[in-house]
């Protein structure tokens, strides 16, 4: 998903406690995402509660987000809206890698190979309306804000920054820079090990952070370029340009200034480039949202997870818990300044 710049970028590690009392706008689709692709049985098979129901993300939300309050981190969710005419194709694209990895999920599954299975698996999740729906009402019952936005939740997230609502935002994707934020986290909470997908090789994998103005420096380019060399490789709004991978993009764009002069030179066409840049220097956002932290609702949260949707009543319980002592811990903070 998104733009493949990541090689391109000045990445530093970061531990949980460098963003204690720090705001951070999470993607939320994309976190979501992460939930329903990583938390799964042996056989690929989402974890789902008596009614059938996927319950993955929810699992997910609760027990990293309770972690997450607990380290001082003040999570922000910024939820997708309406996305961009101009994404139709990929979103179709992806849709049609859902169905054929769903396939040849249930495949790998009827034979026994169950690492297939768990693969094929995970690209075949998708984040519907229901699922939005229930984690909005996790979040709201946990006390944890999140803002809805009017289209592309990165740019949201990016804008929040910008206005100084928020201290950095945190997504896998590196869109985010292009729509302007300053710093971005990845791996947020994330340490340990990934697999390699399609190669028995894993990779450490631990809290990154990356500042723009860092990596604008050190290659000695401007936003705008940036967001050029992002559309020579191809975003989620055009394909790029064929065997241009982002340090190629780089070399193009410096030689040239833009993509425009990239374009002419390589006799090359590339549809709506004005309106690919105009979604990432001007994207639609909104400043109708309220930022508020409260406290979890024990009784809500055992009804709905453990009622609804069959949750360990001891494990929620203790989530509850920690919730609601980091929660104390962070009100005696905010009590010292008055």
């Amino acid at each position: 998903m998104g733009t493949d710049i990541g090689d391109l970028l000045q990445k530093r590690k970061v531990e949980l406690s460098d963003l204690t009392n720090q705001v951070v706008a999470i993607d939320a689709f994309n976190t979501l995402h992460q939930f329903l692709s990583i938390i799964r049985q042996r056989d690929g098979s989402p974890l789902v509660d008596s009614a059938g129901r996927v319950t993955s993300h929810l699992s997910g939300l609760l027990y990293r987000t309770a972690s997450l309050v607990e380290a001082g981190v003040k999570p922000l969710f910024v939820f997708d809206g309406k996305p961009p005419d101009l994404k139709s194709e990929t979103l179709d694209r992806r849709k049609e890698v859902r169905e054929s990895s769903r396939e040849k999920w249930e495949n790998a599954k009827a034979v026994g190979d169950l690492e297939s299975a768990y693969k094929y698996a995970q690209a075949s999740s998708k984040v519907n309306q229901e699922i939005v729906e229930d984690s909005k009402y996790l979040l709201d019952i946990m006390g944890v804000p999140f803002v809805q936005a009017p289209s592309e939740g990165e740019a949201q997230a990016a804008h929040m920054v910008l206005k100084k609502d928020a201290n950095c935002v945190a997504s896998q994707d590196y869109d985010s820079f292009l729509f302007g934020a300053p710093i971005v986290v990845r791996n947020l909470a994330v340490t340990g090990k990934r697999k390699l997908p399609g190669k028995n090789v894993y990779v450490d994998v631990e809290p990154e952070k990356i500042e723009l103005d860092e990596t604008l420096e050190a290659l000695e380019i401007t936003r705008e370029q940036l967001i050029d060399i992002a559309i020579c490789v191809g975003t989620d709004y055009n394909k790029g340009l064929e065997k241009v991978g982002p340090k190629t993009a780089l070399k193009l764009i410096k030689k040239h200034g833009d993509i425009y002069a990239v374009l002419r030179e390589k006799k090359a066409e590339i549809d709506a480039v004005d309106q690919i840049r105009d979604i990432f220097l001007h994207p639609e956002v909104t400043d109708d949202y309220k930022i508020r932290w409260g406290k979890p609702d024990s009784e809500k949260l055992l009804e709905f997870l453990c009622e609804s949707h069959d949750f360990s009543i001891d494990r929620v319980g203790k989530a509850a818990e920690r919730l609601k002592a980091a929660s104390g811990a962070r009100q005696k903070t905010l009590d010292q300044w008055f």
